[in-house]
C-alpha cells in the first residue's frame, strides 16, 4: 500500500488516538493502552499512513559545499504584502563549472545546490487519549526559491504545526510563516526573515527524459541533513495514489528515506526539477523515489503567492475516511467497507443534508468506493457544479444533491512568527 510519511514519531503515532470534533466519524478503541508518557524527542523519525502500497514520504534538505554568489533573474508575479516577486536564480559560480557547460560531476552538483536546501522542524500539539497533550516534534526539508526568504516544501511536512522553524546550510536558524499550502498537489510555500539567500536554479521537467542523472538532496530520517544521493530518472508521469490523492510524479531510484520530503531533485545541470514527495518501500522493494515535477511546483506557488491558494479548486465541505478492510469497518463500527463522511466542514455539505458516518456509494451515477475513485468521478467537475451523491445512511440507500464550493486552501500571510493551529 501506499503512505504518506507525516512528521509524527512512529512509536507515538501507533499508541495514540485521534480525538475528532463534535459529530464525526470516530473509532472504537481496541485497548486500554496509553498515552505513552515520555518527553519529545529532540529529532523524530515521522509516522506513516496506509493507502494502496507502502510508500513512505521523504524529506530532503541541503548536502555538499556550496559555493558561488547568485544573479536575480524575475519569474513570477508579485508576493503578498512584500512588494518584491518571486524569482529563480541562475548562478555565477566561482568554480569553473557552469549548468551551461553540459553535465556536471555530482560533486559539481551538490555546490551548486547546497545553499538552497534547508533543513524544517516543526511541533505540534497532539491531544492522548486521555486528554493528555504533548508536544510532536517533526522534521524536513525545503528548496530556497527567492534571495529574500520564500520556501517551497510538502504540505505534509508543516500539516498541523504550531511552530516552524528553518535552518541554513550555514547553521542560522529562523521562524518561518506559513503563506499558504494546497494539499491537493502536497505543495506549500513558507517565508523566513532573511536576505541574500541562494534560490536554487529553476529546471524544465517537461524536458526530462529517462535516464538523465538526477541528484537528491536531503535530511534522511531528520537526523542527516546535507545527505546527497545520485541516481536517474527512471519513468515520468507515473500516477501514484498518496491520501486518496491521484498525483503524476517522476520516479527516480536515487536512495530516498524517510526525511527527504521537501527537498530537491536536481538534474545533470544543478536545475532543481523536482520536489521530493515520496518513497516506495518494502521487504522486496528498492529504489522507487518520487518527486512533483517542478512545472508544476512553480505553476502551485505563484497560486498561493499570489491569492492564497489555487483558483479554481473544488471543495466538498466533506472530511472523508476511507475503510478499506473488515478490522477498520469494525474499528469504526460500520457494517462494510467504502468511502465514508468522517466530518461535515462546509457550509455547502451541510445545506446538503450530509451527515457524519453517511457512505457515499455513487456519484453522479458512477459506483465509488474511495477517496481516489471520487476524485476520478469529479476530475472534470468545476466550482458552481451540482453533484448528485448516492448515500447509504443507517441501512438505508438516498441521494443528495451537492454544489460544489470553491477550496480556500490553508492561507496564513499575516502571522509573521510562526503558524496558527
Amino acid at each position: 500500500m501506499y503512505y504518506n510519511q507525516n512528521h509524527n514519531d512512529f512509536d507515538d503515532f501507533l499508541n495514540r488516538t485521534y480525538t475528532p470534533p463534535e459529530n464525526q466519524l470516530v473509532p472504537v478503541p481496541i485497548s486500554n493502552r496509553a498515552e505513552s508518557s515520555r518527553p519529545p524527542r529532540e529529532k523524530k523519525k515521522f509516522s506513516g499512513k496506509m493507502l494502496a502500497l507502502i510508500l513512505s514520504v521523504s524529506i530532503a534538505c541541503s548536502c555538499a559545499a556550496g559555493v558561488g554568489s547568485v544573479l536575480l533573474m524575475q519569474k513570477a508575479g508579485v508576493l503578498g504584502g512584500g512588494g518584491s516577486s518571486i524569482a529563480y536564480l541562475s548562478a555565477n559560480h566561482t568554480s569553473t563549472a557552469s549548468p551551461s557547460a553540459g553535465e556536471l560531476t555530482i560533486a559539481e552538483i551538490a555546490a551548486l545546490a547546497a545553499d538552497s536546501v534547508v533543513e524544517i522542524q516543526t511541533e505540534s500539539v497532539t491531544t492522548g487519549r486521555w486528554l493528555q497533550q504533548a508536544v510532536t516534534e517533526g522534521a524536513g526539508s525545503g528548496v530556497i526559491i527567492t534571495t529574500d526568504g520564500k520556501i517551497v516544501t510538502n504540505n505534509h511536512v508543516i500539516e498541523g504545526a504550531s511552530k516552524i522553524t528553518v535552518r541554513l546550510r550555514n547553521g542560522e536558524e529562523y521562524a518561518a510563516t506559513l503563506v499558504a499550502t494546497d494539499s491537493e498537489t502536497d505543495v506549500a510555500l513558507l517565508k523566513i526573515d532573511a536576505e541574500n539567500l541562494q534560490p536554487a536554479v529553476l529546471g524544465n521537467s517537461e524536458s526530462l527524459q529517462v535516464g538523465e542523472t538526477v541528484v537528491a538532496i536531503g535530511n534522511p530520517l531528520g537526523e542527516l541533513g546535507g545527505t546527497v544521493t545520485d541516481g536517474i530518472i527512471s519513468a515520468l508521469d507515473r500516477d501514484i495514489t498518496l491520501d486518496g490523492k491521484s498525483m503524476r510524479l517522476l520516479q527516480t531510484n536515487a536512495a530516498i528515506n524517510p526525511g527527504n520530503s521537501g527537498g530537491g531533485l536536481f538534474n545533470g545541470s544543478g536545475e532543481l526539477i523536482g520536489i521530493v514527495v515520496a518513497k516506495s518501500s518494502g521487504t522486496d522493494v528498492e529504489g522507487l523515489g518520487f518527486a512533483i515535477p517542478i512545472d508544476l511546483v512553480t505553476s502551485v506557488v505563484e497560486e498561493l503567492d499570489a491569492n492564497g491558494y489555487v483558483k479554481g479548486r473544488i471543495d466538498l465541505g466533506l472530511e472523508l475516511l476511507d475503510i478499506d478492510s473488515a478490522e477498520t469497518a469494525m474499528l469504526y463500527r460500520v457494517s462494510r467497507t467504502g468511502l465514508y463522511v468522517q466530518s461535515v466542514t462546509g457550509t455547502n455539505a451541510s445545506e446538503a443534508g450530509f451527515q457524519s458516518g453517511d457512505c457515499i456509494v455513487a456519484v453522479n451515477g458512477t459506483q465509488v468506493a474511495s477517496s481516489a475513485e471520487l476524485s476520478e468521478a469529479l476530475s472534470g467537475a468545476k466550482v458552481g457544479d451540482t453533484v448528485e451523491f448516492t448515500i447509504l445512511r443507517n441501512g438505508r440507500q438516498g441521494s443528495l444533491t451537492l454544489t460544489l464550493a470553491e477550496s480556500k486552501g490553508s492561507s496564513n500571510a499575516n502571522n509573521a512568527g510562526g503558524i496558527s493551529s
